[in-house]
């Protein structure tokens, strides 16, 4: 075989193999599973004093993030973001790691937080839940290197049944 042909060979590989895992990484983290660490117990209000959320890497290969982060915002009024730290998850397996929920006015977060539990829970009507939005950002560089995000916006009704479910595929 020509020198050259090896060297072309080894050149290729070594292009492809970080962006293919960078596609797999992209992948995974589109197909994550997520929810409360404590299935049925969560809260908003418990949120925004922090808390830890369990990941559920749903492919055979591993997947990592830069940043989680859940915005929420109540008529189109950005209130609040809980961000999870870079986590590296195992193949077909689940992790629990730390968020930071942050906020400029967090009494006021924490009162609408209360009172949209309260809703979720089947109370009285005082916010409309309709103008309560979640944003889902996930941060996944390829090759390190360029940003990507993968973005989704849920309801808070929808985000609260996220996160309270039972049951994730790793269990």
């Amino acid at each position: 075989m020509n020198k050259h042909s090896i060297i072309t060979g080894i050149a290729i590989i070594v292009i492809v193999i970080p962006f293919s895992v960078s596609g797999l990484n992209i992948l995974g983290t589109q197909t994550l599973e997520y929810r409360w660490n404590g299935p049925g117990q969560f809260s908003f209000f418990g949120m925004s004093n922090h808390g830890e959320m369990e990941f559920c890497n749903t492919i055979p290969f591993w997947i990592s993030f830069q940043k989680f982060e859940v915005g929420t915002f109540y008529d189109s009024k950005h209130i609040g973001s809980y961000v999870v730290k870079p986590l590296i998850i195992n193949p077909l397996s689940s992790q629990v790691q730390e968020g930071i929920f942050s906020s400029e006015e967090l009494a006021a977060s924490q009162h609408v937080f209360m009172i949209l539990d309260f809703e979720f829970d089947g109370g009285d009507i005082r916010l409309d839940p309709n103008k309560f939005i979640t944003v889902i950002q996930v941060d996944t560089p390829i090759i390190g290197m360029i940003p990507y995000s993968t973005t989704t916006q849920i309801s808070g009704f929808d985000f609260d049944k996220i996160m309270n479910s039972e049951n994730l595929s790793c269990d």
